[in-house]
């Protein structure tokens, strides 16, 4: 009985602990994130009232890459893929990173680049974190489980997605496994940090569809059909963000001097095609969730712009870009198959979520924050087959595989997936 008392004892401090500190958390990571939206859309609304505002392009990826390289370069975890990275390997976040992660962005959307403004909120998040578990002296495990607190209170607050983002947090370090521990304090810090930037004036975009989903088998087809074209288009996002490092890689030139070139080349693509395909591509998103018909190649456009950016000079997130190239992705899909435009457009904006990024619970949960539950079990569907179609690669390459998505395959777990060999 004595035993019992201490587990109880000893369990009732630690959620007492979580609870506090990820209250903390969620009302640091709000208020930056709040900060970070004014920024930023300050400075697009500066920017794009000029007609040929992406005409600066070459020189504001130059100097965002001269920025990353001389100062503070020694603060290199300022990119999604590098805090997980940092995770993995527990390592801390030092707090110029966090500043690199905050401003840098804002540079790159608000001249043109197309990135996504989710991963300096998750970014600043992680880095505020351990910052918060450094002043509390905690040791490095719970560093860790703080800063993946702060990841999921930056990608609530981001999107206004309170259960995605606690969700997401703990799903996108592995795939195929979910941080159990950290779910507590996830979901607090996820809920606090949406409700402080809500209070501080962010609005969010919600799109409650008025299509309905009459089950039929013809529709339980087309479902699956969706699913496996959507982890297909993850597949060409990711080979195509991998192709464009390859091909910054073999550039041996200076690298501000890559982001000039890389800003030349989005230069061209704006005057042959549109700028549609630059910046943060928040209007074409909701003209797909409207219903309107999209260019057959906007998401194969939109998957190149965002390589060129983020692999020349460019800094910020790639989900926003995801969900531009998955919302287009599901317009055609609907398009060429007469189905209803704004259902597919949205399946598809969370099923290339699921796909690129291995995150298909929280893409799941997201579809239902954003769009209603009436299409619970039909995004559940496309993004479990999506997560499965795009194989054992992401948008995060040192994600570390927890399972094999087939056992046909055989390849290494517990490694980050660039460092991952398999074989058929």
């Amino acid at each position: 009985m004595r035993k019992r008392i201490k587990e109880e004892s000893v369990i009732f401090y630690s959620v007492l602990k979580w609870i506090v500190l990820s209250v903390l958390i969620g009302v640091i990571v709000g208020t930056a994130v709040a900060l970070f939206l004014k920024f930023l859309d300050v400075s697009i609304i500066f920017t794009t009232k000029h007609k040929w505002y992406f005409f600066f392009l070459p020189v504001v990826l130059f100097a965002n890459a001269l920025l990353a390289q001389y100062i503070f370069p020694q603060a290199d975890v300022y990119k999604t893929d590098k805090v997980i990275e940092s995770l993995h390997r527990n390592k801390d976040i030092p707090i110029t990173s966090v500043l690199k992660a905050f401003f840098l962005p804002i540079l790159t959307i608000a001249g043109g680049g197309s990135a996504g403004k989710e991963a300096p909120a998750a970014d600043v998040g992680a880095g505020l974190g351990m910052l918060l578990g450094r002043i509390f002296h905690l040791d490095t495990y719970d560093r860790k489980k703080l800063a993946i607190c702060g990841i999921s209170a930056g990608f609530a607050s981001i999107f206004g997605t309170p259960i995605a983002g606690a969700i997401f947090g703990v799903e996108f370090l592995f795939v195929g496994s979910i941080l159990y521990d950290v779910l507590l304090p996830s979901f607090i810090a996820g809920i606090i940090s949406y409700n402080i930037s809500s209070t501080l004036g962010i609005r969010y975009f919600y799109h409650k569809l008025n299509a309905s989903f009459d089950f039929s088998a013809v529709l339980f087809y087309q479902i699956i059909l969706a699913g496996i074209f959507f982890g297909l288009c993850s597949f060409l996002l990711i080979e195509m963000l991998y192709f464009g490092k390859k091909v910054s890689e073999r550039i041996k030139i200076w690298n501000p001097l890559k982001g000039f070139l890389g800003g030349a080349v989005l230069i061209v693509t704006a005057l042959l095609f549109s700028t549609d395909y630059l910046g943060l591509g928040l209007d074409t998103i909701e003209s797909a969730l409207k219903g309107q018909s999209l260019k057959w190649y906007a998401f194969i456009l939109k998957s190149f712009t965002t390589s060129v950016t983020l692999n020349f000079g460019g800094s910020g997130g790639i989900v926003t870009p995801i969900f531009f190239v998955g919302s287009s992705a599901g317009n055609i899909f609907a398009q060429i198959l007469h189905l209803d435009i704004v259902s597919f457009s949205a399946l598809g904006f969370v099923g290339l979520l699921a796909g690129a990024a291995n995150t298909p619970i929280s893409a799941s949960i997201m579809a239902i924050e954003l769009f209603g539950t009436g299409i619970a079990p039909y995004a559940a569907l496309v993004c479990v087959i999506s997560f499965l179609m795009t194989g054992h690669r992401s948008v995060y390459p040192s994600q570390v595989l927890a399972f094999k998505k087939s056992k046909l395959i055989d390849i290494e777990l517990g490694k980050e997936i660039e460092k991952s060999n398999f074989q058929i």
